[in-house]
């Protein structure tokens, strides 16, 4: 539920659109950011735009060609995802926030704990009366599951005691 408090907090005013990084989230991401390449034609673009039209992308799920055009042009925006995802930008800006996101929280670093749980998810809406062509479908063998019409398999899941891994 929204208060005044939490509403402030995570308001988007001022910004082209609701993807767009405050100044704020910019200034945590931007010390990962890669430097500029010392050979080569200098850098005019500006990564946090760069950035912007990827989150607006990964927001609204348009197309690389459908880009706005106050983004940088669509063929830059696809190079530069393209190449942080390759050399593994996105694990690396995760894995540091949330680094500092548990130290914020007064948790260690990493977590100390597992949890291990499982859930039923459903197979397949087509294929046959076991679920198609995937053997390991069955019913629940739980008797206090006997309403359970759900055919699945157990679905692993690893998280932390507190909530993030």
């Amino acid at each position: 539920m929204w208060t005044e408090i939490t509403r402030r907090k995570y308001e988007r005013e001022g910004q082209r659109y609701a993807s767009d990084l405050t100044d704020g989230e910019w200034a945590l991401i931007e010390p990962h950011m890669p430097a500029a390449k010392p050979l080569g034609r200098p850098r005019e673009i500006e990564l946090r735009a760069v950035l912007d039209a990827i989150l607006y992308i990964a927001r609204t799920g348009c197309q690389w060609r459908m880009l706005p055009k106050d983004f940088p042009p669509f063929t830059t925006v696809q190079g530069y995802f393209y190449d942080w995802r390759d050399n593994g930008l996105f694990e690396a800006i995760n894995f540091a926030l949330l680094l500092q996101a548990r130290e914020a929280a007064g948790r260690e670093a990493s977590p100390s704990a597992g949890v291990i749980d499982s859930q039923s998810v459903k197979t397949t809406e087509s294929g046959g009366p076991r679920g198609g062509a995937c053997p390991r479908a069955r019913q629940s063998r739980d008797p206090g599951d006997a309403a359970k019409k759900v055919k699945s398999l157990p679905q692993r899941r690893l998280g932390a005691a507190s909530g993030t891994l």
